[in-house]
């Protein structure tokens, strides 16, 4: 349920933050002024008895976060990919949320994973370790198969994580309802529907099943990728609340001393997880959308192997060219074309002035340019075109959100490996191919057939259609508008010609 009751589970989250220390260690990290931590002090500390106490072991912001529960959890991940935002220490701290959070009993998983599969587990498995991994909604546990010996990885759901996880969203809605009645200038970024969007895609998580399948169309869109590999899924060992896949032998992407033990190139790595996301996303248009250092390994041989596929992003082919676009205009520094895209994909009102609008972008990317690799960040050029849009009355796009929050994950995690990396120097290349391949008469063709093809399937029912329409534009049509009701039967009769041409078109070819 949404309703007030949900303030005092906001009243608790403040509480929490300030009995475990954390509220303290973030108002650090940001360096807050003198009248933002008194304020902070007064209204937490009269309630800190509410809080939850959490793990004592645990540093502050991380005992916090988990006590609080699975969704807060979440936005502790996107954080600890994030240095520059929260500081090299903060963040550190936070990477234990990606992988390495109490485990429930085994007792426990082994239960669920017999009454799952509908087999005993020493059936299925000739060995089965104790949890090697334990995240905000699920663990793994690595097993030997009792069929072949293989070496797989088991992830178990939590018990009762979706309840809980609902309980943390329901408070989530309350506080968007809050910002939309008591700010209502933040009502064009939608708040409710970016709440909606995070619960859709977290809710994903909590069905295996799905994620075996996101795992498998991945793998066939990825699998002539180099450098990039990913574990096989095993579908007769995996059901809603367990999956089965192949171990992942390599060192996790957050242990710079152990790659550089280990020879490998850490610049390189970087620069590769980088451009593999932004192919995924623009070529496929199916991409990782939870590529923290937590989910990602890197083989001996220098792979870098994804996994954990619960959350997935994808966008439609016309969203993705915009998209390029509008990188490719930010790499060029050519702000009119990225102010043009934003008017013509619909994202500026019409009524806006598209000179004025590029020459706030120029504001935005300017600077960008004249600082070097360590200054360059894509958080920061979208927390500046968040202001600049803001001015204009762009509205929140559903459709970008999980796109643009990972493209900061995935740049947190390519600086943690190379705090020297270049975002756009190692973008450009991806760009550059994707326009080359999306844009121009190559494409045009392609999209031309497309269409052709399209036609060719309605072609039985062209005439059915054509009649229908006419039908209607004759008895709409009134003696004072007689022509353009002409025009109406010329325009359908061309559909109908053009449906014939794109038949035979598609036939021919």
């Amino acid at each position: 349920m949404r309703g007030p009751h949900n303030i005092f589970r906001l009243i608790r989250t403040g509480a929490t933050f300030e009995r475990t220390g954390a509220m303290k260690v973030i108002l650090n990290a940001y360096q807050a002024p003198v009248g933002l931590r008194l304020a902070a002090k007064i209204l937490g500390w009269p309630f800190q008895w509410l809080g939850y106490k959490g793990d004592p072991e645990m540093p502050p912001v991380t005992r916090a976060l988990t006590a609080l529960g699975p969704a807060y959890i979440k936005f502790g991940q996107i954080l600890s990919t994030r240095p520059d935002v929260v500081g090299d220490e903060l963040a550190v701290q936070l990477r234990v949320l990606q992988d390495k959070l109490p485990p429930f009993p085994i007792e426990e998983a082994q239960k669920m994973i017999e009454a799952e599969l509908g087999r005993a587990l020493t059936s299925i498995f000739q060995d089965f370790s104790a949890p090697v991994a334990a995240a905000s909604i699920a663990q793994v546990h690595r097993a030997k198969l009792a069929s072949d010996g293989a070496d797989v990885a088991v992830k178990v759901l939590r018990p009762g994580i979706e309840r809980a996880f609902r309980r943390d969203i329901d408070a989530f809605y309350f506080a968007a309802r809050m910002v939309e009645v008591l700010a209502p200038g933040a009502r064009r970024l939608r708040p409710l529907d970016v709440i909606a969007h995070f619960e859709g895609v977290v809710l994903g998580e909590l069905d295996l099943r799905l994620e075996s399948s996101a795992a498998g169309e991945f793998a066939a869109n990825t699998e002539s990728d180099e450098g990039f590999q990913l574990p096989h899924i095993n579908w007769s060992l995996s059901s809603k609340n367990v999956m089965t896949m192949d171990w992942a032998e390599g060192i996790s992407a957050g242990d710079n001393a152990a790659l550089d033990a280990a020879g490998h190139d850490r610049q390189k790595i970087g620069e590769r997880i980088l451009q593999l996301f932004l192919s995924h996303a623009l070529r496929d248009g199916f991409f990782h959308a939870d590529l923290h250092q937590g989910n990602i390994k890197i083989a001996a041989n220098g792979n870098v192997i994804a996994y954990d596929f619960g959350i997935m992003g994808r966008i439609d082919e016309y969203t993705r060219r915009v998209y390029a676009e509008i990188l490719f205009g930010f790499i060029r520094r050519d702000y009119k074309r990225v102010a043009e895209v934003h008017f013509e994909a619909g994202y500026v009102p019409a009524d806006k002035d598209v000179d004025e609008f590029a020459r706030a972008l120029r504001a935005v990317g300017e600077p960008i340019f004249g600082m070097d690799a360590t200054q360059i960040s894509m958080g920061r050029v979208l927390t500046y075109l968040f202001d600049v849009t803001e001015q204009f009355g762009m509205e929140t796009r559903m459709e970008l959100i999980l796109l643009q929050r990972t493209m900061v994950v995935v740049e947190g995690v390519a600086r943690s490996l190379h705090p020297q990396i270049n975002i756009w120097e190692v973008a450009k290349p991806i760009v550059e191919d994707y326009i080359k391949q999306s844009i121009g008469p190559k494409a045009l063709m392609k999209d031309l057939l497309k269409t052709a093809r399209v036609l060719s399937r309605f072609g039985p029912k062209l005439p059915q259609l054509a009649e229908a329409a006419l039908v209607r534009t004759y008895n709409t049509t009134q003696p004072s508008v007689q022509k353009q009701g002409m025009k109406k039967w010329w325009l359908l009769f061309a559909l109908f010609v053009g449906g014939g041409g794109g038949w035979l078109a598609a036939h021919l070819i």
